[in-house]
C-alpha cells in the first residue's frame, strides 16, 4: 500500500495527496507534516518498512470538504485518491485512483465560495507580443476569452476578474511582469504549465471536441489565435485536474475590451465600485447601494455589470426601458421579488450536478427553485418591453425536471448518498419490494422478541443491533439463569450477555440483505436522476441567466424608486449635463442627513475642463466622484441620483484621486501619482471622462504647480486629447487659465467665512477660490492652537503673491516669457514647455560669470558653480 502511495505521489508532486483508507483520507511524510500544521491536526506515525515511522495524519471521509476547502484557500493543491472498489470484495490491495485535483481556481464547495462573487481560474498565453486571456468559473460554467496587446490592458483584465488561480506559459512567466506582486495583490496561486498544454494543435482539437464543432470559427475564434490557445490550455488543465467531462461548460464567450467602457485598476479602486479603499468591504461601495438582488446568480451578474458598463446606446436603452416598466408596475415587481427570493443558486447547483458531487438535498433545493419558475414566467408575460419579453422567452419552466425530482426524491432526504432513505415509495418497483421486506422484517423481529420473552420469562429481553455483531438478544446478568440452551452466546459484557438463535440469524440475513440491496439500489437510482438532470444543462443554464438578469433589473428598479433616481437621457454628442446630482454612496451613508446636490455640465466645446478650487473637506472629491459614478451608472443602464441627467457616452473613465505610497513595489506617493497621470494622458481619448484630484501635490510647490499647469494644457489641446475633465486643485493660480485656454472654466466649492472660522456649504459655484483656507481646515481638524497661531504668522511672511503674479503673467503671455507677448491660441501652445517659472536669461548668466572670484574658489566650488550655470543654460535653451 505504501509503495502504491509513493507511486501516486510521484505523479502529483505539487499536490497534497489525500489517500483513502477506509473511513479516512490519510496523508504521509511531508504532506502529513504540512497538513497537521495548517489544519492543526494531530500528527501520528505508521510503520511502513523504513527505519523510522512515517509521519501520518488524516481526516474523516464524510467531513473531507471542510478540510479540503481550508487547504485550498491557503493556496495548496490537493489530489484525492479514492478507493475504486468495495474493500470487502477486493482481492489483495484495494484499487485506488486519483479522481480529482482540487485547486484554488477549481473549488466548487458552495459552503466556502462567496455566493455573490465568481471564483475564477485564468489562463494567460504570451506569444509574439499578444496576450491571450481565458477565464473560467467551473462552479457556474462561465467561460470567456479575449486578447490584449499591452501589459497595462492585461493587468486591467486580471484585476477585473481577480482570479484565485492563474496558469500561464513560460513566455508569460519570463515577460517581466511582476508575478510576485500579482500573487500578493490577488492572493492567488500562479503557476507555469508544461509546453504541451499550449500546443496550437492540441488546444484547437480539444476546443473542437468539447464544443462539437468542425471549425473554431463556429466559436467566434477566427481572429483570436492566441486567445484560442489560452482557452484550449485552460480546458486541458481542467480535464486533467477535474477528470470530468465538464458538461456544464456549454459555451465560450468571446469578447473584446472595446465592447465595454474601459475601467483601469486605479479607477475601479478610486471609485470604490465593489470594495472600499481601506477596509476592502462591500459596504460603502456602489455595488452595496445597487445590490438589492434576491439570488446569488443575480448578485454575481450585477457585480459584472458594475465592472463592465456598456458603450452601446441601444443596449443601455433596453435596460433603462425594462427598469422603467418595472417602476411603473410596482405590484408586479414586488411579486417578482417574492418569487425570486426562494430560488437557490441554479448555476452552482447544476455545476455540482454535472460534477456528480450533488447530494440529495441539493436536488431538493433545485426542485424547490424550479417550483418558482412558472410564476416568474407568468409575471414577465405582463410586460411589453423588449428586454423583459426576451427574458420571458428564455425562461424555461423545466417542468419535466421538477416532476422527476418530485416523484423520485423524498422531501427530507439525508445528506449522504450511500445510506439509503433517498428514493420515494412508488418510484421504483424493486426498491418498493426491498423496502417492504425491510419493514416487515422489523415487524418479524418485534414478534420474535415478544415470543422469546414469553417463552423464557426474561422480562427485559430485547433484540438489538450494531454494525459489528448484527442482530442479537441482550440479557442482563440478573436473568442469565433463565437463558435457554438454544441461545448461542455472541458477546459478554460487564452487565449483560448477548446471544443469537437460528431464527434470529435467518431473519438477520433477510433483513440485512434487503437493507444492503436497497441502499445500493437507491444510490443507483439517485445517480440516474442526477445524470438525467445533468443532461439538460443547456436548458438550465439558459434559464439561470434569465433569472439572474430579471433579478438584476428588479434590483435596479427597487433602488431607483426607493432612492428617487431618474432615468438619464443618453446622447452621443459628448455632453454630460447633470442637474442636482448626488453621490449615490455618500447619500446613503449619511442616512437621514440632507445631501447637498450639485450640477455638472461638460461638453466637447467651451466646457471641456472644469478647474475646481476650494479647501480640503469642502467636497471637491465627492463632487467629482459623483459625476463619474452617475456617468458609469447611466452606462450600466441604471437610473441615477439626480433631478435630471443627460449623459454622453464615454469610452473610458479615468480617475486620479488621493495619494498613497506603494511601498510593496518601492514607489513613493509622487511616483504612484505620476505613473497614474502618465497612464491617463497616454490612453485617454476625446470621448473619455477624466477625474483628476490634486495633481502635483506630492512634490515641491513650484514643480507641482508646473506639472498641474502643463497637464491642463495638454488635456485642453483638442489636437492631442481634448477630453472632458474635472480637475480639482489647491493651486488657485490655475484659475488664471480660464479665458486663456479654450474650454477651461473655473468652479469652486462655496465657503462661508465667520471670522477665523469657515463653514463648508458643499455647493459648487462658478468662479475660482482666491485662497486655500488651509489654516482654517487645520483648526477644524483639531490642530493645537499654538500651531495654528504660528502658521498664521508664517503665512504672512511666506506670501505666495509672487507666484500668483508670475502665473498670471504666463497665462496672459504664454510660458517662458519675460515681457508681454501676443497670447497664443490654446491649440498652438508649446506643450513641451513644462516649467512656468523660467526667469533666467543669458545676460543674467554672463553677469554672474563676470562677478565670480575664480582665484578664491576651490576646485570643488568651481565644479559646482559650473554645473549650476550649465543647468541654467540648458533650461533656458530648452524653452526657447
Amino acid at each position: 500500500m505504501m509503495t502504491h502511495y509513493l507511486e501516486t505521489k510521484k505523479q502529483y508532486p505539487d499536490c497534497i495527496l489525500f489517500y483513502r483508507l477506509g473511513d479516512f483520507y490519510e496523508m504521509f511524510f511531508e504532506d502529513a507534516q504540512t497538513v497537521s500544521k495548517e489544519l492543526e491536526l494531530t500528527l501520528t506515525g505508521k510503520d511502513c518498512g523504513l527505519e523510522e515511522r512515517a509521519p501520518m495524519c488524516g481526516v474523516p471521509y464524510h467531513a473531507v470538504e471542510g478540510y479540503l476547502s481550508r487547504l485550498v484557500q491557503k493556496g495548496y493543491k490537493v489530489a484525492i485518491a479514492e478507493q475504486m472498489e468495495d474493500p470487502k470484495q477486493a482481492k489483495g490491495l484495494v484499487k485506488r485512483e486519483v479522481i480529482r485535483v482540487v485547486t484554488p481556481g477549481t473549488l466548487t464547495n458552495s459552503q466556502v465560495l462567496e455566493e455573490s462573487k465568481n471564483n475564477y481560474l485564468m489562463g494567460i498565453v504570451y506569444i509574439d507580443g499578444v496576450f491571450g486571456v481565458s477565464t473560467v468559473d467551473v462552479s457556474t460554467g462561465d467561460y470567456l476569452v479575449t486578447e490584449v496587446r499591452n501589459e497595462r490592458s492585461l493587468l486591467d483584465e486580471i484585476y477585473k476578474f481577480s482570479p484565485s488561480e492563474l496558469i500561464c506559459n513560460e513566455a508569460f512567466y519570463m515577460s517581466g511582469i511582476d508575478l510576485e506582486d500579482l500573487k500578493v495583490r490577488l492572493n492567488a496561486v500562479i503557476s507555469a504549465l508544461e509546453n504541451r498544454f499550449f500546443s496550437d494543435d492540441s488546444c484547437r482539437r480539444i476546443l473542437r471536441e468539447h464544443f462539437h464543432v468542425e471549425h473554431l470559427e463556429a466559436l467566434g475564434l477566427a481572429d483570436y489565435e492566441t486567445g484560442a490557445i489560452a482557452a484550449g490550455a485552460v480546458l486541458q488543465y481542467l480535464y486533467e485536474t477535474q477528470k470530468n467531462t465538464l458538461e456544464h461548460l456549454t459555451r465560450l464567450t468571446v469578447y473584446t475590451t472595446g465592447q465595454f467602457m474601459m475601467l483601469d485598476t486605479s479607477t475601479r479602486r478610486n471609485l470604490e465600485l465593489t470594495e472600499t479603499l481601506r477596509e476592502k468591504q462591500k459596504r460603502g461601495t456602489l455595488l452595496w447601494v445597487l445590490d438589492k438582488t434576491k439570488t446569488a446568480m443575480g448578485a454575481r451578474m450585477l457585480r459584472t455589470l458594475v465592472e463592465q458598463p456598456l458603450i452601446s446606446r441601444e443596449e443601455i436603452l433596453r435596460r433603462q426601458n425594462a427598469i422603467e416598466e418595472l417602476n411603473m408596475n410596482y405590484i408586479s415587481r414586488e411579486e417578482l421579488c417574492e418569487y425570486l427570493n426562494p430560488i437557490y443558486d441554479l448555476e452552482r447547483l447544476i455545476g455540482r450536478i454535472s460534477y456528480r458531487t450533488a447530494n440529495p438535498r441539493d436536488l431538493i433545493a433545485f426542485g424547490n427553485s424550479l417550483a418558482m419558475l412558472p410564476y416568474i414566467k407568468q409575471i414577465l408575460k405582463e410586460f411589453s418591453g423588449e428586454l423583459l419579453k426576451n427574458l420571458e422567452a428564455a425562461l424555461d419552466p423545466l417542468a419535466d425536471l421538477k416532476e422527476l425530482i418530485d416523484k423520485a426524491i423524498v422531501e427530507e432526504p439525508p445528506i449522504t448518498v450511500r445510506e439509503g432513505g433517498i428514493i420515494k415509495e412508488g418510484y421504483h418497483e424493486e426498491a418498493d419490494r426491498l423496502r417492504h421486506a425491510k419493514t416487515e422484517g422489523k415487524d418479524w423481529l418485534a414478534q420474535l422478541e415478544q415470543s422469546e420473552r414469553e417463552k423464557t420469562g426474561i422480562k427485559n429481553l430485547k433484540v438489538k443491533f450494531n454494525k459489528v455483531f448484527g442482530y442479537y438478544f441482550e440479557v442482563t446478568n440478573s436473568f442469565k439463569d433463565l437463558v435457554p440452551d438454544y441461545f448461542i452466546r455472541k458477546q459478554t459484557l460487564t452487565n449483560a450477555e448477548r446471544y443469537t438463535t437460528d431464527r434470529l440469524k435467518e431473519l438477520e440475513d433477510i433483513i440485512l440483505g434487503a437493507e444492503d440491496k436497497l441502499v445500493s439500489l437507491e444510490y443507483d437510482l439517485f445517480c440516474q436522476v442526477r445524470d438525467q438532470i445533468a443532461g439538460e444543462v443547456n436548458r438550465i443554464q439558459s434559464t439561470a441567466r434569465a433569472i439572474a438578469m430579471t433579478d438584476v433589473l428588479a434590483s435596479l428598479s427597487v433602488v431607483a424608486t426607493r432612492y428617487n433616481y431618474v432615468k438619464p437621457h443618453i446622447n452621443e454628442k459628448g455632453i454630460i449635463r447633470i442637474k442636482n446630482g448626488r453621490h449615490p454612496v455618500v447619500e446613503r451613508m449619511m442616512g437621514g442627513e440632507m445631501f447637498v446636490a450639485n450640477d455638472t455640465y461638460l461638453d466637447n466645446g467651451k466646457n471641456r475642463i472644469s478647474i475646481i478650487t476650494g479647501p480640503n473637506m469642502a467636497g471637491k472629491s465627492t463632487y467629482m466622484r459623483q459625476t463619474a459614478l452617475i456617468t458609469l451608472m447611466a452606462q450600466i443602464g441604471s437610473f441615477v441620483p439626480a433631478d435630471e441627467a443627460d449623459i454622453g457616452l464615454c469610452d473610458r473613465i479615468f480617475t486620479r484621486v488621493g495619494a498613497s505610497d506603494d511601498l510593496a513595489s518601492g514607489q513613493s506617493t509622487f511616483m504612484v501619482e505620476m505613473t497614474e497621470v502618465a497612464n491617463i494622458l497616454r490612453n485617454a481619448t476625446k470621448n473619455s471622462l477624466l477625474i483628476l484630484d490634486e495633481i502635483g501635490r506630492g512634490t515641491s510647490t513650484f514643480d507641482g504647480l508646473s506639472i498641474a499647469w502643463a497637464v491642463v494644457e495638454y488635456i485642453s489641446n483638442t489636437k492631442i486629447l481634448g477630453a472632458k475633465t474635472l480637475f480639482a486643485t489647491h493651486y488657485h493660480e490655475l484659475t488664471e487659465l480660464e479665458g486663456t485656454l479654450s474650454g477651461v472654466n473655473n468652479y469652486c466649492i462655496a465657503v462661508k467665512e465667520q471670522g477665523d472660522d469657515i463653514v463648508f456649504l458643499r455647493k459648487i459655484v462658478k468662479g475660482g477660490a482666491d485662497k486655500s483656507y488651509g489654516i482654517q481646515v487645520a483648526k477644524l481638524a483639531g490642530v493645537p492652537a499654538p500651531v495654528i497661531d504660528r502658521a498664521k504668522e508664517l503665512v504672512e511672511e511666506l506670501s505666495d503673491a509672487d507666484i500668483t503674479a508670475r502665473a498670471k503673467e504666463i497665462a496672459e503671455n504664454g510660458p517662458g516669457t519675460q515681457t508681454r507677448k501676443k497670447v497664443a491660441k490654446p491649440d498652438e501652445v508649446d506643450l513641451q514647455q513644462m516649467s512656468i517659472f523660467d526667469t533666467v536669461n543669458e545676460d543674467d548668466i554672463i553677469k554672474e560669470i563676470m562677478e565670480l572670484e575664480v582665484n578664491r574658489m576651490s576646485p570643488l566650488d568651481a565644479l559646482n558653480t559650473l554645473d549650476k550655470l550649465q543647468a541654467k543654460l540648458k533650461n533656458r535653451w530648452m524653452h526657447q
